[in-house]
C-alpha cells in the first residue's frame, strides 16, 4: 500500500527529527506521560460548544478560529442528520438540504460550495474521507452520527497542517468503549415520520492492553416526498492496542453503504402546487464505501511526538438514472411500450494516503515553543465509466444493455505535500504562529470520451503550489483572548470541471487552479454567565471555475470551461451565549450564532446565451447574506428541552443572479429566504436509560435551500417539513 520511497522519506524524516529533539532535551523541563481519558459528566452543566487547545496531538492551533461540537449534549435529530441543527452554534454554517433522507450532511461557510462538503478536508478521527482530493473530493462515507463523541472545525486559516482547503478542517470523533471494563454496551433505536426505522448497536471496552470499540448501524425511511426511499448502512471496528505508555497502535476499518431512491426536482410550478411529488420513479443512488487505516502514536522523548497514518477510501459511487430536465417526463415510449433506459455511470475510488506528523516541543530560555512538521503523500485512482445504456425497468440495476461506456477514463493523481508549522511564544500571553505548505504532484487523465477527439483531452495537470499562513494569539485575560491569522489556500481542477459534456463544449487546455486566501481576526472569552466568539473574516478566491460562449473558425458557438474570474467573501461570524443558573437541578440557556456575509464576484464574466457579460459585483451562489441561528434550553436534573430558530437570508442558483426562475424546469432563480423552528427534548430517566424526542420543522414550513445544476438534477429540491421522531437509547 506504500511505497519503498515513501517509507524511507518517512524513516528518514523522523531519525532527523528526533536528532533535534535530541539537541533541545537539555532544555527540557516539562515531563509528560500518557494516561487513559476520564469522563466526568454533568448534564446541568454541560458544555456544548468549545475551542481546541493551543496544542492537541500533533496539531498546533494557536491563532486560528476552532469550534468543537459536543454531540453527547446537543439536543439534536442524530437519525436524520438535520445539519442545521447540528451545526446551530457554528455561526456561518451553510446548510443544503440535498434530500431529507439524513444520508449525509452538506454544509459549506463563508461563500463556498456546499456539495457533500468538497470544500473541507473532511476526516474522522483523523483519518481522511474525501473520496478523491483531486479528483472527486466529496465525501460519499457516510458514517452515523451516533457514533460521534463530538466534531472539531477548523477553518481554512488553518490548512497548512492538513490541506489545501479552503473551508478548513472538519474532523468527526468517534465515541469509545468504556475503558474502565472489559464490556459495555449501547443502543439507540429510532423511529419516526416516514416510517423511519434505526438501529445503532455498539460495544466496547478494554482488555489488558487492547481496548476496542464496534458499531453497526441499520436504517429504512420513506421520504417526505413520493417516490423517496432510502435503505443505509453503517459498520465499524477499531482496536487501539497500548504496547507501552509511549507507544500505540490505532487499527480501525470502516465502512457506510446507502441506496436512495431519487424522486427527482422541481420546477416552480410544480413546487407550488405540492412539494412533497415527485417527477422521477426510476432514480437510484448508491455509494459503498470501505476506509481502513492503521495510525501508530510514539512518543519518543517527553517533547517528542510522532503520527503515522496510512488509510485508503475504497469503494464505489453508482447511479442509474433517467438524467433528463425537470420537464421532461419519464412515461412510457408509445413506439416501444416500455420506459426510456436510464443512464449508469460508476465511479471507483482508489484513494490511498500517508502521513507522518511530528511534533517537537523546546524552550528558549523560559519560553516554550512548539514546532510540527510533516509528510503526506497521495496516490489516488478514479476509475469513471459515465453514460452507459442501462435498462428500461424501474429497479436499482447497473446492467448495461450495450456494453460500451459513453465515458471510460482514469483519473490519477500522485502527490506529495511537505508541511511545517512553528508556535512561538513572545511574551507569557503573546503567541506567533507561521508555517508553510509545498504541494508538487501530477494527475493524469486517460481514456475514452466517444464523442470527443483522443488528443483534445487535457492529460496532464502538473500540482506546485507553495502555500504559506501566520497567526498570532493575545491572551488578554485567563477567560479572553485575541486572534488572528492569514493562510493560503488552493482547489484544484477535478474531473467535473476537465471532462466536456457533449461535443459542443471545450475545456481550456491552460485551465489552472483556483488559489487564494483566508484571513480572521477574533475575540472570544467568558465573562461570568456569558461566552462569546466573534470574528471578522475575509475569503479571497482567484481564477473560479466557470463557462464562456466561444465560436470555432467556422462561426460555430460552443461552451468554454475556463477560469471566468476571482470572488470575495467578507463578513462576521457572531456566537453569544448566556447561561444561568436558576437552582440545585435547573439551568437556562440562550445562544445566538449569526453571520453576516457579503459574497461578490470581482473581475468576472460568464457564458449568457450566446455572449459573455460581466458579473462584476452579482453575489456568489448559495451565499446568503445573512444566517442566523437563535436558540434557548431549559435543563433540569438530567433532562432538556431545546428550541431552535434557523433563518437563512435569500440565494442565487447562477452567477449571473438570475431572479426569475427557468421555465419548465426550475434550474436557475432565486431561492426565497427561509425561517424554520425545531423542538428538541431529552429525558435522562436514569444512568442506563435516555429518550429523545425530536420535531423538526415544527410549523411545517415549505421551502428549499439550493436550486443545484448537476447531480442530482437541476430544479428545486424540496426539504422535508415536519418531522416527528423518538429515540431510546440504552447503555450497559
Amino acid at each position: 500500500m506504500i511505497p519503498r520511497n515513501i517509507i524511507l522519506i518517512c524513516i528518514s524524516f523522523a531519525n532527523i527529527l528526533s536528532v533535534f529533539s535530541q539537541t533541545t532535551e537539555s532544555k527540557d523541563t516539562l515531563q509528560s506521560k500518557n494516561i487513559d481519558s476520564v469522563t466526568v459528566n454533568s448534564y446541568l452543566y454541560s458544555i456544548q460548544k468549545s475551542t481546541l487547545p493551543d496544542v492537541q496531538g500533533t496539531y498546533i492551533f494557536s491563532g486560528k478560529k476552532t469550534e468543537t461540537v459536543n454531540l453527547l449534549y446537543t439536543d439534536a435529530d442524530m437519525a436524520n442528520k438535520v445539519g442545521r441543527q447540528v451545526f446551530a452554534k457554528i455561526p456561518g454554517v451553510f446548510v443544503y438540504d440535498m434530500d431529507g433522507s439524513g444520508n449525509q450532511i452538506n454544509i459549506a461557510t463563508r461563500g463556498l460550495d456546499p456539495h457533500r462538503g468538497w470544500e473541507f478536508n473532511i476526516r474522522k478521527d483523523g483519518i481522511l474521507t474525501n473520496s478523491d482530493m483531486y479528483g472527486y473530493p466529496a465525501s460519499h462515507y457516510n458514517m452515523p452520527l451516533e457514533s460521534i463523541d463530538h466534531i472539531e472545525l477548523v477553518r481554512g486559516t488553518g490548512s497548512l497542517q492538513y490541506g489545501a482547503q479552503f473551508g478548513g478542517m472538519l474532523n468527526y470523533i468517534n465515541k469509545r468503549g468504556d475503558t474502565s471494563r472489559p464490556f459495555s454496551f449501547e443502543s439507540i433505536t429510532t423511529a419516526g415520520s416516514y416510517h423511519l426505522l434505526s438501529t445503532y448497536l455498539a460495544v466496547g471496552g478494554r482488555v489488558g492492553k487492547l481496548s476496542y470499540y464496534a458499531y453497526v448501524n441499520k436504517k429504512a425511511r420513506d421520504g417526505y416526498r413520493k417516490n423517496e426511499h432510502t435503505d443505509a448502512e453503517a459498520e465499524a471496528v477499531i482496536l487501539n492496542y497500548e504496547a507501552s505508555a509511549n507507544f500505540s497502535v490505532r487499527v480501525e476499518w470502516a465502512r457506510s453503504a446507502y441506496t436512495y431512491r431519487i424522486p427527482g426536482p422541481l420546477s416552480d410550478p410544480l413546487f407550488a402546487a405540492d412539494p412533497t411529488q415527485a417527477t422521477r420513479s426510476r432514480n437510484y443512488f448508491n455509494p459503498d464505501i470501505h476506509i481502513p487505516s492503521l495510525t501508530i502514536n510514539w512518543q519518543l522523548r517527553p517533547q517528542t511526538q510522532l503520527r503515522l497514518s496510512t488509510s485508503a477510501v475504497l469503494g464505489n459511487r453508482n447511479s442509474v438514472l433517467f438524467d433528463k430536465p425537470t420537464n421532461v417526463a419519464d412515461t412510457i415510449n408509445l413506439s416501444t411500450m416500455q420506459y426510456n433506459n436510464r443512464q449508469v455511470d460508476i465511479d471507483v475510488f482508489n484513494s490511498y494516503t500517508t502521513e507522518l506528523r511530528l511534533l517537537q516541543q523546546y524552550q528558549t530560555g523560559k519560553r516554550q515553543h512548539s514546532f510540527v512538521a510533516g509528510i503526506q503523500y497521495m496516490n489516488n485512482d478514479l476509475h469513471r465509466r459515465q453514460m452507459g445504456k442501462g435498462t428500461t425497468g424501474s429497479d436499482y440495476t447497473l446492467t448495461l444493455v450495450d456494453p460500451a461506456w459513453g465515458r471510460d477514463l482514469h483519473f490519477k493523481t500522485k502527490n506529495l505535500a511537505i508541511f511545517a508549522e512553528n508556535k512561538y511564544t513572545l511574551l507569557q500571553n503573546l503567541v506567533f504562529t507561521a508555517g508553510a505548505r509545498v504541494e508538487m504532484g501530477q494527475s493524469k487523465m486517460t481514456g475514452v470520451i466517444n464523442y470527443y477527439l483522443d488528443n483534445k483531452i487535457p492529460l496532464a495537470i502538473d500540482h506546485r503550489f507553495p502555500l504559506l499562513g501566520a497567526g498570532l494569539s493575545w491572551q488578554i485575560t485567563d477567560r479572553t483572548q485575541w486572534y488572528a491569522g492569514w493562510a493560503q489556500s488552493y482547489r484544484p481542477m477535478i474531473f467535473k470541471d476537465l471532462i466536456p459534456a457533449s461535443t459542443y463544449e471545450k475545456t481550456d487546455p491552460l485551465i489552472k487552479a483556483a488559489r487564494g486566501y483566508n484571513a480572521e481576526i477574533g475575540y472570544r472569552g467568558s465573562w461570568y454567565f456569558l461566552k462569546w466568539d466573534i470574528t471578522g473574516f475575509l475569503l479571497r478566491e482567484y481564477d473560479r471555475f466557470g463557462t464562456l460562449a466561444q465560436t470555432d473558425a467556422a462561426g460555430v458557438l460552443y461552451t468554454f470551461r475556463t477560469n471566468i474570474g476571482h470572488s470575495l467573501s467578507k463578513g462576521i461570524e457572531i456566537f453569544i451565549q448566556g447561561d444561568w443558573v436558576l437552582g440545585k437541578r435547573n439551568s437556562l440557556s440562550v445562544f445566538t450564532s449569526t453571520a453576516f456575509m457579503k459574497a461578490r464576484y470581482t473581475d468576472a464574466v460568464v457564458k449568457k446565451g450566446n455572449v459573455n457579460t460581466t458579473i462584476n459585483g452579482n453575489k456568489v451562489e448559495s451565499a446568503p447574506d445573512l444566517t442566523t441561528r437563535n436558540g434557548i434550553t431549559y435543563r433540569y436534573a438530567g433532562s432538556s428541552i431545546s428550541v431552535l430558530y434557523s433563518y437563512t437570508a435569500e440565494t442565487f442558483a447562477d452567477a449571473l443572479n438570475t431572479v426569475t426562475p427557468t421555465l419548465g424546469t426550475g434550474a436557475v432563480g432565486l431561492v426565497p429566504a427561509y425561517g424554520i423552528v425545531d423542538l428538541n427534548t431529552t429525558f435522562r430517566l436514569s444512568r442506563q436509560i435516555e429518550l429523545r424526542v425530536n420535531i423538526s420543522n415544527l410549523t411545517n414550513r415549505q421551502y428549499f435551500t439550493k436550486r443545484p445544476l448537476f447531480y442530482p438534477g437541476p430544479g428545486i429540491w424540496p426539504a422535508d417539513g415536519r418531522n416527528v421522531n423518538l429515540s431510546i437509547g440504552i447503555k450497559l
